[in-house]
């Protein structure tokens, strides 16, 4: 595997001989804005791979991207290999419509240590809830990026991660009661604790999340890319583009349903996607928010 292509596939062509909060905030908002949160393999009858060479060709020679346990490894691999002292973290995520954190692991970050300071960085969560910088691991901060304000807390040894969001403005009438919408303006996405963790402590989770009928994403395909003023998300054969803060503390969210037809030409144009396999879209639960 070669850094070097790495680089080139995020575009990120600027200077990395600094280990510091520059260098590694600029990595991560490349990232996530050349490689999309996306699970498509399963909608194309085949598997997500856990491997980190399977994932550097998957992300890096084929272009494609993927979900939390493959961009957040192939992320972990690469700041490893420049200097960074990074570890993997397992996380919980929030289930909105259940109130509750998942019983298991399905969420794999990163902690990074720079000069002291501890920093949690995370290109795998998608969507409108993406951290677009690495978070400071200090409790009860406010900490405002372009999407929002981040917050994390800490109680007996155990962070959790919210989200405050802006208001939203819908345009497209039909989609005012949409699934796909957050309603919520202050939102739980996951807990976590600080033990260190190793790729194969996701293997279960990474083949349970394929295979289990409980599984959300099973019953949805979904891509997202962030850009820099916003997000496209392509969930089933709904389009949605979220501009952050376009005005007066209010996010624009425009919605598009798709025909079959149209879907191969939005991931090629939108999301630099180029599948080689027949994409069955579906939106089954409505689990994924915009």
């Amino acid at each position: 595997m070669d850094i070097e292509a790495y680089f080139e596939r995020i575009g990120y062509k600027h200077s990395r001989n600094k280990l510091d909060l520059e260098t590694l905030t600029d990595i991560l908002e490349h990232q996530i804005r050349a490689v999309p949160f996306e699970n498509l393999n399963m909608h194309c009858g085949e598997a997500m791979e856990l491997g980190l060479e399977a994932i550097f060709d998957h992300i890096v020679r084929r272009n494609r991207g993927g979900w939390c346990v493959q961009v957040n490894q192939l992320l972990h691999w690469a700041l490893t290999k420049i200097g960074f002292q990074t570890t993997m973290l397992g996380g919980h995520v929030y289930i909105s419509p259940a109130n509750k954190y998942s019983t298991r692991i399905v969420h794999l970050l990163l902690q990074v240590t720079i000069d002291g300071r501890n920093y949690i960085v995370d290109a795998g969560f998608g969507s409108s809830m993406q951290i677009w910088q690495p978070l400071e691991l200090i409790s009860e901060k406010d900490q405002p990026q372009v999407p929002g304000i981040f917050r994390l807390t800490e109680e007996r040894g155990i962070w959790y991660l919210d989200q405050i969001r802006r208001e939203q403005y819908i345009p497209n009438e039909e989609f005012l009661n949409s699934a796909l919408l957050q309603k919520k303006k202050h939102q739980k996405m996951y807990s976590f604790t600080l033990e260190p963790r190793a790729i194969e402590d996701f293997e279960s989770m990474n083949t349970y999340l394929q295979t289990s009928p409980t599984s959300p994403f099973i019953s949805t395909s979904l891509c997202s890319l962030q850009t820099p003023e916003g997000v496209h998300c392509l969930v089933g054969f709904t389009l949605a583009y979220r501009k952050f803060n376009y005005k007066d503390n209010t996010d624009l969210v425009e919605f598009k349903t798709l025909i079959e037809e149209e879907v191969e030409e939005v991931l090629k144009n939108i999301f630099n996607i180029s599948l080689g396999r027949k994409l069955v879209p579906t939106n089954g639960d409505g689990f994924f928010t915009i």
